[in-house]
């Protein structure tokens, strides 16, 4: 399943996305996708009011698209259950614009030279529900709908206290746990996951260099790309599995195929990344 996507692709995701949403709300708005997407990529590629193209390589186009692709991939499954409370069309098209949205925050205005923006890493999910308002707002969502991605893009907050999100109600919540779920299986999972580590060290490395309290570094910063590639197995083990299974309620696991209990393609696939990094490790510290 994994394989057959091509998320340096933003139209091919879009297809899957729009695949999964037509089956799911056959009567629903067929231009819905196709817009949000288009605004994705113009936001994306510098093309959207007076912000530059994203020149962070982590947290780029293509790990967006990651999380989206699974995303439509998980509400699909889910909406395929008589699972409670019943996902209505317009908290999927809500759930999918705040996954687009959720890493707007590492954006640059025009006039911002200095260095990438992987130096908002600290307050990039702040930016983003900024971000998001002022789409939205200018583009006739009432308020509570924009209050609704706000929220959902506060679920990707690393330290977020989940309990302090002033849900408006429980779909709300279950949109926004399942897009905190896809922003982590949907980068974690992907093949070259492994080799972007040095890549997300050189981000977190900037941000550091760009909090002048030394926040990160008090925050168990890593010290090096090594250091973040040890420690890596641990987040996985002891941070992504725990939060998957309890704060996000378990949503992972309407991607087992068969559900509930067959094998999980994005799990497996996470584990397989886990376990190449610690024959990578230990074969360096062989020689």
């Amino acid at each position: 399943m994994l394989e057959l996507v091509n998320t340096c692709d933003p139209l091919c995701v879009q297809g899957e996305v729009q695949a999964a949403y037509a089956e799911m709300f056959p009567h629903g708005d067929g231009e819905f996708i196709p817009r949000i997407f288009g605004w994705a990529a113009s936001w994306f590629s510098g093309r959207y009011r007076d912000y530059q193209a994203i020149d962070a390589h982590y947290h780029d186009l293509e790990h967006t698209m990651q999380g989206v692709l699974c995303m439509g991939r998980l509400l699909r499954r889910r909406h395929q259950q008589p699972s409670e409370p019943r996902l209505t069309q317009r908290m999927m098209e809500l759930g999918l614009l705040a996954m687009l949205t959720h890493d707007t925050g590492y954006l640059k205005k025009q006039d911002d030279t200095e260095g990438t923006g992987a130096k908002y890493t600290l307050i990039h999910v702040d930016r983003s529900i900024e971000f998001a308002g002022e789409l939205m707002l200018g583009n006739g969502f009432p308020v509570e709908e924009i209050l609704a991605v706000q929220n959902m893009v506060r679920c990707t907050g690393v330290n977020v206290k989940l309990e302090g999100v002033q849900f408006q109600n429980p779909l709300e919540r279950t949109a926004g746990f399942a897009l905190g779920t896809c922003d982590l299986l949907g980068q974690m999972a992907a093949t070259d996951y492994v080799d972007k580590l040095p890549t997300l060290y050189a981000e977190l490395a900037e941000a550091a260099r760009a909090s002048p309290d030394g926040r990160m570094k008090a925050g168990g910063f890593f010290s090096s790309a090594e250091d973040l590639m040890q420690k890596t197995p641990l987040f996985w083990e002891n941070y992504v599995w725990n939060k998957i299974n309890r704060d996000f309620l378990g949503l992972y696991r309407f991607l087992n195929d068969p559900y509930p209990d067959g094998p999980n393609d994005y799990i497996d696939s996470i584990q397989a990344n886990i376990a190449r990094l610690r024959r990578e490790l230990a074969a360096r510290g062989r020689r």
